[in-house]
This record gives structure tokens, C-alpha cells and sequence, in this order.
């Protein structure tokens, strides 16, 4: 159920990027993994770039392991699960399909035309949009305030100058341990 809605999905993105399918339609019959635990998701490229399911009697030519946390990854940007993925296989049918993992965009706003009309569907991509930044401007805001509240306010946390003096008075204290332990050497 879950590679049947994956390979849907990826499906269609593939519908809506043709450069996408171009570049896949060469592996026509080479088989592929995505791994994720603990999930195994395979897939067969067709000759039209598209994907279908995988057979599970015969091995896959590329395997792409991604971390047990990509969802959160996820959240940070596409570019933070490629960085965490691992390929291993047929290099050129990895070096491609790495390339269109990395590239393949959904154009949500496309997508939501066809049901909403044009205009309606742009203004509710840049209301989401306007959304989501707001969102992080607020989480880093609400991070900054956490730590001022922590290291200044109610001091459960030091702060970062406050830690480096620390830092430094303890290496002096350790040199001063030196030259007195050296000095007790050459007394005795």
C-alpha cells in the first residue's frame, strides 16, 4: 500500500518534469530500492521513464539508503535527506537517479489549478508560502527569546561569553597546576 501511493506519487511528478523521464528512459528495466527504515520501497524503470512496481525475486541495480529520520529531515529542505542518503549499486543508474531524486520539484500550484482555477491556486501557493516563513521567523524568534530567557533572565543555561571566560580561567588554573606540580618535582 505505501509503495503503490509512493510510486503514484513519484509517478506523478515524473508526469509533470519530461527532462525527468528523458533521463530515466535509458535504465528501461533496471531495478531500484529505496530504503528507509523500516520500510524497502522497489521500483522498475519503464521505457517511458515512468515506474512500476518491483518484483521482490529478483535483486535491485541501485540501492538508496536514506536515514530512519528523513521525515524530519524532510522538514529541513530535500537537500538535507540527499545529504544523509547512501547509494550504492550501479554507478551510472545511481548518479542518475540521485540526479532526479535531487531535482524533481512538485509544482503544487499547477496541481491545485486544475482544481481551484489559476488565480485561486497562486494565491493560496503564496498565502502558504507567506505561511511557512512565517512559521520559521517565529520558531526562531521564540529560540532566541528561550535563550535570552535561560542565560539571562532565570540562568539555567551560561551563556556563550560567559562560558568562554570559564573555558579561560580553567586553563589558567590547569597551567598554574603545572608550573606548581613542576616546581614540587624540582623541590623534592
Amino acid at each position: 500500500m505505501i509503495e503503490a501511493a509512493f510510486l503514484a506519487g513519484f509517478n506523478h511528478l515524473l508526469n509533470g518534469a519530461n527532462w525527468a523521464r528523458v533521463r530515466l528512459a535509458p535504465f528501461a528495466g533496471r531495478r531500484a530500492a529505496l530504503v528507509v527504515p523500516p520500510l524497502r520501497l522497489g521500483f522498475v524503470i519503464a521505457a517511458d521513464g515512468f515506474c512500476t512496481p518491483a518484483t521482490a525475486d529478483e535483486p535491485p541495480d541501485v540501492i538508496v539508503h536514506l536515514p530512519a529520520d528523513t521525515l524530519w529531515r524532510l522538514l529541513q529542505g530535500l537537500d538535507r535527506v540527499m545529504a544523509g542518503a547512501r547509494v550504492e549499486g550501479n554507478a551510472e543508474f545511481a548518479t542518475e537517479l540521485s540526479f532526479v531524486f535531487r531535482n524533481l520539484r512538485w509544482d503544487a500550484e499547477e496541481d491545485l489549478s486544475q482544481l481551484i482555477g489559476d488565480v485561486a491556486a497562486h494565491r493560496l501557493v503564496v498565502t502558504a508560502g507567506r505561511l511557512a516563513a512565517w512559521q520559521q521567523r517565529s520558531a526562531g524568534n521564540l529560540g532566541e527569546n528561550l535563550a535570552e530567557y535561560l542565560t539571562l533572565e532565570n540562568p539555567l543555561l551560561v551563556s556563550r561569553q560567559e562560558f568562554a571566560v570559564f573555558c579561560a580561567d580553567l586553563a589558567r588554573l590547569n597551567a598554574d597546576l603545572n608550573r606548581l606540580e613542576a616546581r614540587s618535582k624540582t623541590v623534592a
